[in-house]
């Protein structure tokens, strides 16, 4: 397991990796200085938790945990700081843990108990992991998949909502377009989204989750995980990653996120 972490100030660094090596004694800890450093080693090393500083000099540190989980959906972003009024910011990123300096033993072993992904998962999953809490993403190994249409991304939220039952071309048009476009425009639309959806998947190599026939639509579920689906069953790895928000940018799921409030 290979553990990240960051932090400008040579003792407070020299500390935290001395902690982490004591309570994780079979991880790797790769520490840094700068953000940049730690970019740059990350983007060929998925790392399964980063520890970082917030106050970073180069980079804040939240701007930092951005872009290592652009880099790798699946790494567990830890804050550890001297400031407690960063955490709603912290969550928002939907961190795994935000730890107040010192960092000790005890410390880091909770955090690692309470991880929204857990590492011995991270590279022995599927190869497509769909996340649903927070706002919906899907990453194809570690990489989050970029769509050129909002809709089109909100299309495969949809099916996977659904948990892999069919819907036809009717119920999806109710759900993304606005009654007031006329029904064989929001037909048309919806040929050009599937079209989208195929040509996107199908360039991260994850086509085959997206199943077509005519005028019925679905996932594949079980060519992912999902964070959904992993709470339904009562996996820790679900229960650890719900904090109450379920795909949040769109309206219609907010039916569901009641029933999960349940």
């Amino acid at each position: 397991m290979n553990i990240l972490a960051v932090d400008d100030e040579r003792n407070a660094l020299e500390g935290l990796e001395t902690v982490l090596r004591r309570a994780l004694p079979e991880a790797e800890v790769y520490p840094f200085r700068t953000s940049a450093d730690a970019l740059v080693f990350a983007e060929n090393t998925p790392c399964a938790v980063a520890f970082l500083d917030i106050e970073l000099r180069d980079m804040n540190g939240l701007e930092l945990a951005k872009r290592l989980k652009d880099q790798h959906g699946e790494t567990n972003i830890v804050f550890v700081t001297g400031y407690s009024e960063y955490a709603i910011d912290a969550f928002d990123l939907h961190a795994s843990g935000y730890l107040l300096k010192p960092a000790t033993v005890e410390k880091v072993q909770d955090a690692m108990e309470n991880l929204r992904i857990p590492p011995e998962t991270i590279g022995h999953g599927k190869r497509v992991r769909i996340q649903c809490f927070g706002n919906f993403e899907i990453f194809v190994d570690g990489v989050p998949i970029r769509f050129t249409r909002r809709q089109t991304k909100e299309l495969l939220a949809l099916l996977v909502d659904r948990k892999g039952a069919i819907m036809n071309t009717e119920q999806l048009c109710a759900t993304l377009f606005e009654d007031a476009i006329p029904l064989l425009q929001q037909k048309s639309n919806l040929r050009k989204l599937v079209s989208d959806l195929s040509a996107t998947l199908r360039a991260a190599d994850a086509e085959s989750i997206f199943l077509k026939h005519r005028n019925s639509f679905a996932v594949a579920t079980e060519k992912f995980d999902c964070d959904y689906y992993d709470f339904l069953h009562g996996l820790p790895s679900g229960v650890n990653a719900y904090a109450g928000e379920y795909m949040s940018q769109y309206s219609w799921a907010e039916m569901t996120l009641a029933t999960l409030e349940d």
